[in-house]
């Protein structure tokens, strides 16, 4: 295997050592939240992956036989699915005295069991419909919910071997998990290593929280990124917004998941190229 890797390397004009450190380079891993329809233009644009929404995807209100189908198309869209996000519809409430812990574990179990046969190895839970806390609901109580919750996800989790990545949101969307710091101390609580935290870099951006967090969380609960721009939610480089501190923060903790471009479009053929050569660039402009 070693002899391989080394042919492998020279081919590619790389010594043995660069060969190996290409392979954790973030600039190689860039993706965008999409449907199947668009794999192809991602994958055209020199995309690494599609983030599907989970509860469109794998949703086990889904009759078998259109989820079959659906799967095909996943499976044949030319590029890897290894993430979703959009975890809960929001009838499914986990916090508050509606909270319906019963029926938030049976979608679980069947949504990731689908998830699996996609190959998908990362599930983001932001879902502020689902865990918003409602008006005079004690926040403590809404928190231990939860927490109890992800402790009744995770060995499901563990079964279908994928990570559920807790994504703070930021306060205009919800009144619950605003930034990764608090993410994080959520997982610390969960304490199983299924569950983890997305960071999304625009919601980081709105809530003015310093790269400082991902520093804090490191390799081990952060587990997948999302980007955008932060005044209007576009796509890297239509407003030039400068991520570098937040990708020398994940370089420096050795970050190995994915990074998904998540933001709105205004023509999506012509945008997603460009924005993904602007995250690989400043990207590459810190060495990762």
């Amino acid at each position: 295997m070693r002899t391989a890797t080394v042919l492998l390397s020279m081919m590619l004009g790389l010594s043995p050592s660069q060969g190996r450190h290409r392979k954790n380079l973030l600039s190689e891993r860039i993706g965008v939240c999409t449907g199947v329809s668009n794999a192809d233009a991602v994958k055209r644009a020199g995309g690494h992956h599609i983030e599907l929404g989970l509860s469109d995807f794998a949703n086990p209100e889904k009759d078998d036989a259109r989820f079959a189908d659906d799967l095909q198309r996943a499976l044949a869209c030319g590029l890897p699915t290894c993430s979703t996000n959009g975890f809960f519809p929001g009838s499914i409430k986990v916090t508050g005295p509606l909270a319906d812990h019963q029926r938030a574990v049976q979608y679980t179990e069947t949504a990731l069991r689908r998830a699996h046969e996609a190959g998908i190895k990362v599930c983001v839970l932001g879902s502020a419909g689902s865990r918003n806390i409602p008006d005079g609901f004690p926040r403590q109580e809404a928190e231990a919910q939860f927490v109890e919750l992800l402790r009744k996800l995770a060995p499901i989790a563990r079964k279908y071997d994928i990570v559920i990545a807790i994504e703070p949101l930021q306060k205009s969307e919800s009144n619950f998990i605003n930034t990764v710091q608090e993410g994080y101390e959520i997982a610390r609580k969960v304490n199983h290593p299924s569950v983890g935290v997305n960071a999304d870099i625009f919601h980081m951006l709105r809530e003015g929280e310093s790269p400082q967090s991902l520093l804090n969380a490191g390799r081990r609960y952060i587990r997948n990124v999302h980007i955008a721009e932060a005044a209007n939610r576009t796509a890297p480089g239509v407003e030039g917004d400068d991520f570098t501190p937040y990708f020398e923060a994940l370089r420096a903790i050795k970050y190995q998941g994915n990074i998904s471009i998540e933001c709105g479009w205004s023509d999506f053929q012509k945008q997603v190229g460009p924005a993904i050569a602007e995250v690989k660039r400043q990207l590459q402009s810190v060495g990762f």
